[in-house]
């Protein structure tokens, strides 16, 4: 079924919505909601370039970062992972670290250091203990509880938890995770009752309106949407057996739907990681042999 709304859990989507400069307002809104910044708020943001080791930049298509800083240069990491990715609270830390580092690189004094703020948007559970859908992280004294050490805090935001109907919400961390959850089986017709008069999530809703988007870019979309199912199904596989069999036939099958696509062979390659000459192979016409 053809929906109005596309997922914003799909990497360009995400990014189109809360990391281009256009939309800078809507990060903002959005991390002063999850974050509950009515005082002190986040009041502008500016894009940074995203470093990634190579051999990580290749494996982790379902992963977006946004990097940013605000007015008073503490920097915020944040990412959206659809697919379970195993460690991946170890490589939250490594992330925060690895940034909070390279501010040396600009020559800070370590008294100079700002906070580096993780945010993750999981679309499996976490902490699988904790009911709630939203946690905090910070480091905090084992006697006292007292915050001392604030230049490191994570957050988690695991949208399989979220339980609440669309006639259930009240606050504006609640719409945003039915944004993010529910997007796609939402109606226009719902969207008065979802956004209410905010008029930014009204706007983050336009954003994934797939009739406003160009052919490339719904071209791309689709690569990045099955890829992202192909690494759901892989790791269904390797759950129920206990290996990863079966992957390079699953990237054979996601790269035919590509090609009935019309999606460039350089493409297919990048999100099935099949090379050219397999990618060609599967274009072949078929010779029927009469005997």
């Amino acid at each position: 079924m053809l929906t109005k709304f596309l997922n914003p859990k799909n990497d360009l989507a995400f990014k189109r919505i809360f990391g281009s400069e256009k939309n800078k307002d809507i990060l903002i809104h959005f991390l002063n909601d999850i974050f509950g910044r009515t005082t002190n708020p986040i009041e502008d943001v500016t894009f940074l370039k995203t470093a990634q080791e190579p051999e990580v930049a290749a494996q982790r298509l379902s992963i977006v970062d946004i990097l940013c800083q605000d007015t008073q240069h503490n920097r915020f990491i944040i990412e959206i992972q659809v697919a379970r990715e195993i460690g991946f609270t170890k490589r939250a830390q490594y992330y925060a670290a690895k940034t909070y580092i390279e501010q040396r690189e600009h020559g800070i004094d370590y008294i100079d250091l700002k906070q580096v703020i993780f945010l993750a948007i999981t679309d499996f559970k976490i902490f699988h203990k904790k009911p709630g859908y939203l946690s905090h992280h910070v480091m905090l004294d084992k006697n006292t509880h007292e915050h001392d050490l604030k230049d490191f805090s994570f957050s988690f935001l695991e949208l399989p938890k979220f339980k609440k109907k669309k006639s259930e919400l009240k606050s504006m961390t609640e719409k945003w995770a039915y944004f993010l959850k529910h997007a796609t089986d939402t109606e226009e017709s719902d969207l008065p009752m979802i956004v209410g008069d905010d008029k930014i999530i009204q706007r983050a809703f336009n954003e994934l309106d797939r009739f406003s988007w160009s052919v490339e870019d719904m071209r791309t979309y689709d690569a990045i949407d099955m890829k992202q199912a192909a690494d759901r199904d892989i790791t269904a596989t390797a759950k129920a057996t206990g290996k990863a069999e079966g992957k390079k036939e699953k990237a054979i099958e996601v790269a035919k739907k590509m090609l009935s696509k019309g999606l460039l062979n350089s493409m297919i390659v990048e999100y099935t990681d099949l090379s050219e000459v397999e990618i060609q192979a599967l274009q072949l016409p078929v010779t029927i042999h009469r005997h």
